[in-house]
């Protein structure tokens, strides 16, 4: 794609990056046909090539308008079209610039500021979110319809976590939202890691990701969480961790993303790299073991929800199926599995028509083959899809961890 970019969009920090990464765009439109959002809406501009246009527009010294914003909004981030695309274009960093930009240059409505604003100081505390989730699940019946979809139908306990007995040690991302909408998932990796002869050592001090910060546009705040978020496992690195586990493919695929989005830092660049590379998602470290050891007894039919950040932006797809069918778990087939099912992080509270949309079209086929109960492997898309009350939705390795009782 030829481009004109104006000087002052040249010296933007990320400004080279931003005008290389439309230049890889030959503006096929294939991207449009995995786009959730394109599908619902049919406009252009609501698809990866419209949205791409408007970023270029931008760069080139057009005008930045509430239109720009509203369909910048719109994206889902879900990274269908990256894996879509034949050209390889690098949509979502190109996404995060244009998006940076539109903030400072239009002003939002005081609601969206509220929400925005109100997402950013609860959200990363898990304590305070804790709290809040118990709290409304005891006023229930007083919260109005949308609200009361976003608080879990069950809560379950989480089971005791091992000792720490082995030489072999991972550290685990805690998360910010999944101690207090399921706090037994980490209890249950601990569980099958031990089972394996791998133990989770935990840093109380590392935190949220940053993803949250980042993608509501606070950019320099999310990069300074994962500064933290390094400081406090870099002694354990330091000690011989083996790896940095996530159960939430949100936090990881953000996680892994560390190394680029630290790279002009020199105080941290060699160390956010090493990071990234420690960074897995609890199926890479599952895979290479000897999973036989675990005793599996499996009887449940169950549909697979492989969350965007597992199978597009950490290229994982496939893999927790993989492993599932190999411990005798019997999965449906689900129609469609890559598209997003409209969670996305906070996207389900600024975009909440959209995303309820995506959601009611992924349960229909993830419902298809009569599951059991849905498993998935982020904590935003079960708790999403779990708060329309239909089938069951849990993390998969708790799954594993009920069959080795």
């Amino acid at each position: 794609m030829l481009t004109n970019l104006t000087e002052q969009a040249r010296a933007l920090p990320r400004g080279e990056e931003a005008e290389s990464i439309l230049r890889s765009c030959v503006h096929c439109g294939f991207c449009n046909a995995t786009c959730p959002t394109y599908q619902l809406l049919g406009d252009e501009l609501d698809g990866p090539r419209g949205r791409i246009y408007l970023i270029k527009l931008m760069l080139e010294g057009n005008p930045v308008t509430a239109k720009t914003q509203l369909h910048l909004d719109r994206c889902l981030s879900c990274r269908n079209c990256e894996t879509t695309c034949p050209s390889g274009v690098d949509y979502h960093n190109l996404l995060d610039i244009g998006r940076a930009m539109v903030e400072q240059a239009v002003p939002r409505p005081l609601s969206e500021r509220l929400l925005r604003a109100s997402l950013r100081q609860v959200v990363p505390r898990p304590a305070l979110f804790r709290v809040l989730t118990y709290t409304g699940q005891a006023l229930r019946p007083l919260l109005p319809a949308g609200l009361q979809e976003k608080l879990p139908r069950q809560v379950r306990v989480a089971k005791p976590r091992p000792p720490q007995l082995y030489s072999r040690r991972v550290l685990m991302l805690e998360g910010c939202v999944q101690p207090g909408l399921s706090p037994n998932t980490n209890a249950a990796a601990a569980r099958v890691l031990d089972c394996l002869g791998i133990s989770v050592q935990p840093v109380r001090e590392a935190g949220c990701c940053g993803a949250l910060d980042y993608h509501l546009n606070a950019q320099e705040q999310g990069l300074q969480r994962a500064r933290r978020n390094i400081d406090a496992w870099w002694p354990a690195i330091e000690q011989g961790a083996e790896a940095i586990v996530q159960t939430a493919s949100g936090c990881g695929a953000f996680i892994k993303d560390y190394a680029r989005m630290l790279v002009r830092d020199p105080l941290y660049t060699a160390k956010a790299q090493r990071v990234s590379d420690l960074a897995k998602d609890l199926v890479e470290v599952l895979r290479g073991e000897p999973l036989e050891r675990l005793g599996i007894r499996a009887n449940q039919r169950l549909a697979f929800h492989c969350p965007c950040t597992l199978q597009h932006a950490q290229q994982l797809g496939s893999a927790v199926e993989a492993m599932l069918v190999d411990l005798g778990f019997q999965l449906t087939s689900v129609a469609d599995s890559h598209l997003c099912c409209g969670s996305a992080g906070s996207y389900s509270l600024t975009q909440p028509e959209l995303s309820r949309q995506l959601r009611d079209n992924k349960l229909n086929a993830l419902e298809s083959g009569q599951p059991d109960v849905i498993v998935t492997a982020n904590i935003g898309c079960q708790a999403h899809l779990d708060g329309a009350g239909r089938t069951p939705v849990r993390h998969w390795i708790e799954l594993v961890d009920d069959a080795m009782s």
